[in-house]
């Protein structure tokens, strides 16, 4: 029950105001209005009050009831102005027609944070949007945190506080994992899914329409909170995507790290065949967002039960010292279907000390396997799995442990679970275990959950989580670094985009502007006259290309607009004559602005380099196969410019064509070196200049190491 004693709010230690969180009002307030509580039991303005009367607040809660004296035998008030003590925190659930009346007494009676649970806002269209723009401007005038609207609201476990500032069915279990959701609906499910594998959370939060704090300012208290291990995120919408990103940075690796399990829903790229670059066509929110979640060390899951799968590992079970994971099963089928899994995912599987495999012999069948994954035979009881899981977990290559039970007529289960336990409190490495079915194992699931032990379904599932944890192992492991500017000819570079139109810039233009930045671009120059083209030719030697310069040509190869390994001046001057002869039958109205010429670049790999200023993300950088083969195959990755030298790697490192490069079956190794100093000089580049719409330098051509890399074509595209 809530009562007026606050006392054990107080905190004991006298922490200065600059040390207090500004969303401490939101999970710790020491007293809350509920403004527009209504009497009648099942409706929602009815069950927020309840569940705050009843979840075992610490605080002082007043109910805000229009023409109501009491509510719940709890005197009410007519507006929230008309309290006498001061008040931490109000939950609204006005209609939202009236809900900025009621926002602004919270800003006149001092309050500081407001969770607005009303719907009726941008969700519904323009009218909403309006009201939501109003609650916006009230909260800046005041300086009010707000959850909302549009939300299930806010739920922090913490004993000390015990709020359950929302319309969910039930409290929830206290735990270790954070949620954070955009979608009101799904969160009730969510504290069902958790509810029946006795997961708990630290607090739980629906944002909703996120118009005042964000999953950014959320993520900012939960790296401190020390009641959290764990962040989880459903996100339906991105509206600042970089800051999400430098968000998640700051928490994922470094001090008090965090791990994030992130689902952002919406995966179909929307527009994508409308744009003109291939940078455009391949880099849509969705194909961006995966690759920026990993590189911030957010890990993207597709399902809740993936996610949950995830976070229980990560929580209830030490951090393993690699990825060697042992298997121990009462059947065969499962066992290989688990080890399968495993490797796929990235596990190793390793081979056993001689002396685990002696202590197996001794203590398993003579038609059990002592190899991993080790099969106790389908006979096993208890003893069994217990000595052959304490023999596989002190082995020096095991860094954790996968237990597999199907349910035999014969098998204790629940004395099996116990054994399990008991090794568990002793082990210091990571145990998961997957007691297959569903009835007759029950009992010895909820011992296993009971003891904190995670437990999957399905082995598979098991293995996705060791997969995952390792992937926050591995990232905390990356180095930090600062994005340290590379020498550049800037003033150069501005020069030209200055004095362009919006639209693509000319070859020559673009070929100066990467110049200027560094990228190694080969000898060329614009050339108006056939003449020119061939003394031009002759000086920097032959075979040369001619390339036609024009604003209304992109895609030169597919007119006849490209020539290629002219030998001497006779090719020159017939090359020249037959492409200006078709480009004018073809494109009689035309602006021809020359013909570029350019040394013949040795054959390599065709590599592209991509940027665009996204709306979400800001500016982007892309990296993958190039030439005719980019948008056959779609082996690219991004990340967020500019980029450190350890990006670089790891995005050279995340494509396929990465094999090629290192040199394939006794193939030369690529400069690849120099590829990831060019990707770092584009992403500079297009973080400089904020009129770069789309940037591909396609194809970027890789040679030998002794031999470097030479841009072929490029194509800039200016803002306004």
């Amino acid at each position: 029950m809530a009562t007026t004693e606050t006392a054990t709010l107080q905190s004991d230690s006298s922490e200065s105001a600059a040390e207090v969180h500004p969303l401490d009002g939101v999970f710790s307030p020491k007293s809350v209005a509920v403004i527009g509580v209504t009497p009648t039991p099942n409706t929602v303005p009815f069950d927020i009050f309840q569940n705050i009367l009843t979840s075992g607040y610490r605080g002082t809660v007043y109910p805000v009831a229009p023409g109501k004296r009491s509510i719940g035998a709890v005197r009410a008030y007519r507006y929230v102005i008309d309290i006498d003590d001061d008040v931490d925190q109000a939950v609204i659930v006005f209609p939202a027609n009236v809900v900025d009346r009621a926002l602004e007494q919270c800003g006149k009676k001092g309050i500081k944070s407001v969770i607005v649970i009303s719907a009726g806002f941008r969700e519904v269209g323009p009218k909403g949007i309006k009201r939501e723009q109003r609650l916006k401007d009230i909260c800046k005038e005041y300086g009010i945190a707000m959850i909302g609207p549009n939300c299930l609201g806010v739920i922090n476990t913490d004993p000390a506080v015990s709020l359950n500032a929302s319309f969910a069915r039930k409290m929830p279990k206290v735990g270790r994992i954070a949620f954070l959701s955009q979608s009101g609906a799904l969160c009730t499910a969510v504290l069902d899914f958790a509810r029946a594998r006795g997961i708990g959370f630290s607090k739980f939060v629906s944002f909703g329409n996120k118009a005042g704090v964000t999953e950014i300012e959320l993520f900012d208290y939960l790296h401190h909170d020390d009641q959290t291990d764990v962040i989880l995120l459903y996100l339906e919408e991105l509206r600042n995507g970089r800051g999400l990103i430098e968000a998640a940075r700051r928490i994922t690796r470094g001090e008090n790290a965090k791990p994030i399990l992130a689902i952002k829903s919406g995966r179909t790229p929307q527009g994508a065949d409308a744009a003109a670059s291939h940078t455009g066509s391949l880099s849509g929110e969705d194909a961006i967002c995966g690759a920026v979640f990993e590189e911030a060390g957010v890990i993207r899951v597709g399902s809740m039960e993936e996610m949950f799968n995830a976070a229980i590992m990560y929580t209830y079970q030490p951090m393993p010292k690699g990825d060697r994971i042992a298997i121990v099963t009462n059947a065969g089928g499962p066992g290989v279907m688990a080890t399968d899994a495993a490797v796929r995912m990235g596990l190793s599987i390793p081979r056993f000390d001689q002396s685990t495999t002696d202590i197996l012999q001794d203590s398993l069948p003579d038609t059990a396997n002592l190899k991993n994954p080790v099969d106790v035979i389908g006979d096993a009881r208890a003893d069994r799995y217990t000595a052959a899981l304490k023999a596989v977990l002190d082995d020096p290559n095991v860094d954790q442990a996968l237990v597999i039970l199907t349910p035999q007529s014969m098998t204790d289960i629940d004395s099996i679970a116990r054994g399990i336990c008991q090794i568990h409190e002793k082990a210091g490495k990571p145990i998961a275990c997957s007691f297959m079915g569903a009835t007759d194992v029950h009992s010895g699931v909820e011992l296993l959950q009971e003891a904190r032990i995670p437990h999957y379904v399905l082995p598979e599932w098991a293995c996705e989580a060791m997969a995952k944890v390792q992937a926050v192992r591995q990232w905390r492991g990356q180095p930090i670094e600062q994005v340290q500017p590379l020498p550049v000819a800037r003033d150069a570079a501005r020069a030209v985009s200055a004095a362009a139109e919006p639209g693509y810039l000319s070859e020559d233009e673009a070929l100066r502007v990467m110049g200027a930045y560094g990228l190694p671009v080969p000898r060329h120059k614009l050339c108006f006259t056939v003449e020119e083209a061939v003394e031009f030719a002759g000086e920097i030697g032959y075979p040369v290309v001619l390339r036609i310069v024009s604003p209304l040509i992109v895609h030169k190869s597919e007119v006849k607009g490209v020539a290629l390994n002219l030998s001497n001046a006779a090719t020159v001057r017939s090359a020249y004559d037959q492409m200006l002869r078709h480009i004018s039958s073809v494109f009689p109205d035309t602006e021809i602005r020359g013909v570029l010429v350019r040394g013949m670049i040795p054959a390599g790999h065709e590599l592209i380099i991509g940027a665009k200023c996204d709306p979400v993300f800001g500016p982007t950088l892309m990296f993958g196969l190039g030439g005719i083969y980019v948008e056959l195959f779609k082996d690219v990755t991004f990340a967020l410019a500019p980029i450190d030298r350890a990006t670089a790697a790891r995005m050279a490192r995340r494509v396929k064509a990465y094999r090629l490069l290192e040199g394939m079956r006794g193939g030369a190794r690529a400069d690849i070196e120099g590829i990831q100093e060019s990707l770092i000089r584009v992403g500079q580049h297009v973080s400089d200049f904020d009129r770069i719409a789309e940037l591909d330098v396609n194809p970027l051509i890789v040679g030998p190491a002794e031999t470097g890399n030479a841009v072929a074509d490029v194509r800039i595209r200016l803002s306004e």
